[in-house]
């Protein structure tokens, strides 16, 4: 590949990983670091179908931009009925609200939470 297309190629992608979110959740395990390790290395995509290295490359990077602008949740749209279902109508907004305050529990509110999923009253 050549030198220009080959550092186009990695520009877009270090300007994706600049881009996308944090993982709260797992903080010593993140995708920026992932992906970074495999720009160092040089090759960002495997070659298939007979496609150039720079045209892998060009389209790893469209990828990681298309999920950073929602393309694809803005492309299908789900039906508000899907997100909440008649047996429970607020589990994804509390499935959210969960994953938000996780990362800033204390190790004593971790353990209530967990003991506190144990038992259930009917």
């Amino acid at each position: 590949m050549s030198g220009a297309t080959r550092s186009a190629a990695a520009n877009h992608f270090r300007g994706a990983l600049t881009r996308w979110p944090k993982d709260a959740l797992r903080p010593e395990c993140q995708l920026q670091d992932v992906l970074a390790k495999r720009l160092e290395k040089g090759r960002l995509a495997p070659v298939t179908n007979g496609a150039t290295q720079q045209q892998a490359d060009l389209k790893q990077a469209n990828a990681l931009y298309s999920l950073l602008e929602d393309r694809y949740r803005n492309k299908y749209r789900a039906a508000p009925t899907i997100l909440e279902p008649k047996s429970n109508p607020t589990y994804y907004k509390d499935l959210v609200k969960e994953l938000e305050e996780a990362p800033n529990r204390t190790w004593l509110q971790r353990l209530t939470k967990r003991l506190s999923g144990m038992v259930r009253f009917a």
